[in-house]
């Protein structure tokens, strides 16, 4: 145990975030570099090292939270990341992009502030790569068996780096630019800094992964063909189709998906573009859904300029504290102040768009709502309680609906798809087709990123154990699964 008396003395102190009026103006990452180091070891000693660690399994990942968090109090900072790694390849990322489920299921959580685990573990892998301690871990021998995988997001990473660690030859086939996927041009610059991946994907490359970008699976080079090429193939190409709002003036100029339009921001960090084509300066912006990825159109849109920028969502507002049907340990849906909405905008909840109206060009002006309530399972507008609102900018942030099949994928493979769209696949991860294999968003629908590196891990487990005949890489979780959180 780290502090006895820990959670009695310390109260819960989280990162510092940089003034709202400086953070605006550029595209860095919200939080005070170095601000969570000297906070961070009195943080870890809350941890209680609970004789039932429910942490654990409200991280599908399994992180072994108590013992991390004793090393991070005594300031043994080799041992800290060498168990944060033991179940997790890319702490940097889920320490910053995580809703961490874990905290949700933190012991002490139950009637006191939890232990601030998200940090404590964002804080590890940093002083890690500081201090020089991420290496690269490439095979002791090669097993001579080829893997492919389709999609380079987090899942696709995380099987990529544990089979190359596994000994066989890994390819990672990206359709984007640059590797990545949502982390790269679905994730704004200030949630995460893109050098986090650069850094990541430059330590796999040591090990021996192969990527591939500017290849789209189906359309650049036939399925059917590179499972011919490769001994195994993993599908981790999430789960990419958006979903519409098929309402009048859907098709007016300016009106776009949220994946049209945070990828343009993020190729101009990059120094691809001078200027997003897609941009919210001097404009009225309406985001639809009130979800992360409405939080990072919020905060693209006030960085470029907006004149106003309006969250709107179908749902109810969220309590405060726990509804009675999510008690802890579970993950609840409680309200939220993203760092995008400290810095200003206005959230309306339970309210639907009935319409969009445009001008005589064809361009977006205004959108029409009206509040709702659920009554028997279903949604009823409320009448007299319609308005509009100026929109100039609209973006569509409402979810995701299941895999790509406009590309060939699943057609040139015959890939069997699960009543939602995903692709289907076994308790080992495995497709209809022997061989191919699916795992994170692909297989198990849009969720989170926690989620994603995990299945990633077991996939990986799976497909070595197919080669191999046996495995020794961990798998933290089976596709039937469902831990403590959702």
């Amino acid at each position: 145990m780290a502090d006895p008396k820990g959670f009695l003395t310390t109260g819960r102190e989280v990162a510092t975030s940089r003034p709202v009026a400086e953070r605006v103006k550029d595209w860095n990452e919200v939080y005070v570099p170095g601000s969570l180091l000297p906070i961070v070891s009195k943080q870890a000693g809350r941890c209680m090292d609970c004789g039932i660690p429910f942490c654990h399994n409200g991280c599908p990942l399994g992180n072994l939270i108590p013992e991390w968090n004793d090393y991070a109090y005594r300031e043994d900072w080799n041992a800290a990341i060498e168990r944060l790694h033991a179940t997790n390849n890319f702490p940097e990322f889920t320490g910053r992009l995580c809703p961490a489920p874990c905290e949700s299921a933190c012991v002490l959580g139950i009637n006191q502030p939890p232990v601030t685990i998200k940090n404590v573990e964002v804080s590890i892998i940093d002083k890690a790569w500081e201090s020089g301690d991420v290496t690269p871990q490439p095979p002791e021998r090669l097993s001579g068996k080829t893997v492919a995988v389709i999609g380079s997001g987090p899942s696709g990473l995380a099987a990529a780096q544990q089979l190359t660690r596994a000994g066989h030859t890994v390819v990672v086939y990206e359709r984007a630019d640059r590797i990545g996927g949502l982390l790269r041009y679905g994730i704004p610059e200030f949630k995460m800094e893109k050098s986090h991946i650069n850094r990541r994907v430059e330590q796999m490359r040591a090990e021996g992964t192969k990527f591939r970008t500017g290849i789209e699976i189906g359309r650049d080079l036939d399925a059917a063909k590179l499972r011919r090429r490769y001994d195994a193939v993993v599908i981790a190409a999430g789960a990419t189709v958006s979903r519409d709002l098929p309402v009048p003036g859907r098709e007016l100029n300016g009106v776009h998906y949220a994946m049209e339009y945070l990828p343009l921001s993020n190729k101009v960090q990059e120094g691809d573009l001078t200027n997003s084509p897609i941009t919210a300066k001097d404009k009225h912006v309406v985001v639809i859904g009130g979800g992360d990825t409405g939080a990072d159109c919020v905060g693209t849109a006030h960085r470029q300029g907006a004149l106003s920028v309006t969250q709107l969502e179908i749902m109810p507002r969220p309590g405060d504290e726990r509804a009675e049907h999510q008690p802890w340990p579970t993950f609840p849906m409680l309200y939220k102040v993203t760092s995008a909405h400290e810095e200003g905008g206005e959230r309306l909840y339970s309210v639907s768009t009935t319409h969009f109206e445009g001008d005589e060009d064809g361009n977006v002006q205004s959108l029409h709502l009206v509040e709702v309530e659920f009554k028997d399972g279903k949604i009823a507008s409320l009448e007299g309680t319609e308005r509009v609102i100026p929109a100039q900018l609209v973006t569509l942030a409402m979810g995701f609906t299941g895999t790509d099949q406009s590309n060939g994928l699943v057609e040139q493979f015959g890939l069997e798809l699960d009543a939602r769209g995903n692709v289907a696949r076994d308790a080992d991860f495995a497709t209809n087709v022997p061989g191919v294999y699916v795992a994170g968003d692909a297989g198990r629908g849009q969720s989170l990123i926690v989620w994603a590196i995990a299945e990633g891990r077991s996939a990986a487990r799976a497909v070595d154990g197919h080669l191999s005949g046996a495995s020794d890489l961990p798998a933290p979780i089976r596709p039937t699964d469902r831990a403590l959180v959702v």
